[in-house]
């Protein structure tokens, strides 16, 4: 059923964005010139509609090419609207090549700028009402995907319980098979020698493999029973735990490599831009910043006696050792470069705690930031002391280290900032590590004023 629902869906996903590419244009033109007159129409409307008829297939045929019409029950808006974007800039371009190489110079290019954004916003907007009526409608229990389970371990309990915490994706277990019946509120069907004749009697949609290393000998079996009843597979690894969100694949002569973990930021082109980034964004915030920091260094000074920079030894890119600068905010002591600091810690000063909740503390690390020492986005750095701790009883804790500390980050933006949970922390972190784009950095950076600054420091 569920393939019959996604193909109707994809049909009805399809004129619809047909509809909407052809009947923007009218809009386009009459915005270009009837709001904005600003010289003689020239071509009329029935020469636009005809080169739109004639760019529909060409668009929809990049729409399907960005994936834009597979099932994306499992992908987020924010990557389909980027596909989006990529496509409506193309289809840009296509078309303005082909005017140029027909010779045809007297069409509005102001009109096909305005088309472009309308097309853009409205298929990203029928997209998202879209996912609202799907959300509705699987909430009642339609289009659900039927899913048999194989394995009950610690990914098959993983796999069960992110489908809990997303009601949303629609994804509804039928049960599962395993050596013992061990996962309550689920329906157990037997054990791994009863596929064959499980797939028979109920006809899931899609088969989820998820088995122990002890048991990981079987999957060639499965593969073979799940192809033999025409049933789609997927297989969660026993060490799924240690791969990325996105693994990347290299092929060997025919032969497919994973890479444990490759980030966007291993490219060349995107470090640079990332780096220029946050150069220009910290010499403008010294620029913006530089009476607070005024007046936060006369603070310091008269709040106790000390030096009014604080440097501490952190851990950056690649392991490397730097100091990092904060204004003081507390009375110099012994544990300063072991100690951990509380939301209460008797070692703040009056003023250094009101900096502190303000953040203004952090305000000279735009220095550190110059120097290349960190990143304007990225996770947060921590003292040597903590990192040989945390390295050991923290699983992928040295991840972060693949990429220049920052200012603010995105576990920081979600409320995971000083006497916080650290195994929360570094999820957020390879989160971000793993996802990064300068669209996402933009984003962190824009959030980090509403959500980023204030934090839970006391007062006293």
């Amino acid at each position: 059923m569920i393939k019959e629902n996604q193909r109707t869906l994809n049909y009805i996903n399809v004129i619809l964005d047909a509809l909407l590419i052809f009947l923007c244009m009218p809009i386009a033109y009459w915005a270009r010139f009837f709001l904005f007159p600003f010289d003689d129409r020239g071509i009329t409307l029935r020469y636009y509609l005809i080169l739109t008829l004639c760019m529909l297939p060409i668009f929809l045929i990049t729409l399907g090419a960005m994936n834009l019409y597979d099932s994306l029950r499992t992908k987020r808006l924010h990557w389909e609207v980027g596909r989006l974007f990529w496509a409506c800039s193309i289809n840009f371009v296509v078309l303005q090549t082909i005017l140029f190489l027909i010779k045809q110079f007297y069409f509005s290019r102001l009109t096909f700028v305005l088309y472009f954004v309308l097309v853009f916003f409205a298929l990203s907007g029928k997209r998202l009402m879209l996912r609202l009526c799907l959300r509705k409608f699987r909430k009642r229990g339609f289009n659900q995907k039927h899913v048999l389970l194989l394995g009950n371990g610690p990914m098959a309990q993983r796999y069960i319980q992110a489908l809990a915490d997303d009601p949303n994706l629609g994804f509804f277990v039928e049960g599962y098979l395993a050596s013992q019946d061990t996962i309550p509120d689920l329906g157990y069907l037997g054990n791994l020698d009863d596929l064959s004749s499980v797939l028979s009697d109920y006809q899931p949609d899609e088969v989820v493999a998820a088995l122990s290393a002890q048991e990981f000998s079987l999957t060639p079996t499965i593969i073979e029973i799940c192809e033999k009843e025409g049933i789609k597979l997927s297989i969660i690894p026993f060490y799924a735990e240690y791969m990325p969100s996105n693994p990347q694949f290299d092929n060997i002569n025919g032969i497919p490599v994973m890479n444990i973990r490759r980030i966007p930021l291993d490219n060349l082109v995107y470090a640079v831009v990332k780096r220029t980034m946050d150069i220009v964004g910290s010499l403008l915030l010294i620029l913006l910043t530089s009476p607070i920091m005024l007046f936060a260094a006369i603070g310091v000074r008269l709040s106790s006696p000390g030096p009014i920079i604080f440097r501490q030894e952190r851990v950056g890119l690649h392991n490397k050792p730097f100091d990092m600068y904060k204004f003081r905010s507390m009375r110099v002591n012994a544990q300063q470069d072991t100690g951990w600091s509380r939301n209460r810690d008797p070692r703040k000063t009056k003023f250094g705690a009101l900096i502190r909740k303000l953040s203004i503390d952090e305000l000279p690390q735009l220095f550190n930031v110059l120097k290349g020492d960190m990143s304007l986005v990225g996770p947060r750095p921590e003292i040597p002391h903590f990192v040989e701790q945390f390295k050991d009883e923290i699983p992928l804790y040295m991840v972060k280290h693949q990429v220049r500390p920052g200012i603010t980050g995105w576990a920081q933006i979600n409320g995971l900032r000083g006497d916080t949970s650290i195994v929360d922390r570094i999820r957020y972190d390879i989160y971000y590590i793993e996802n990064w784009s300068i669209f996402f950095d933009l984003k962190i950076l824009l959030m980090t004023p509403l959500k980023g600054i204030i934090n839970q420091e006391k007062l006293k």
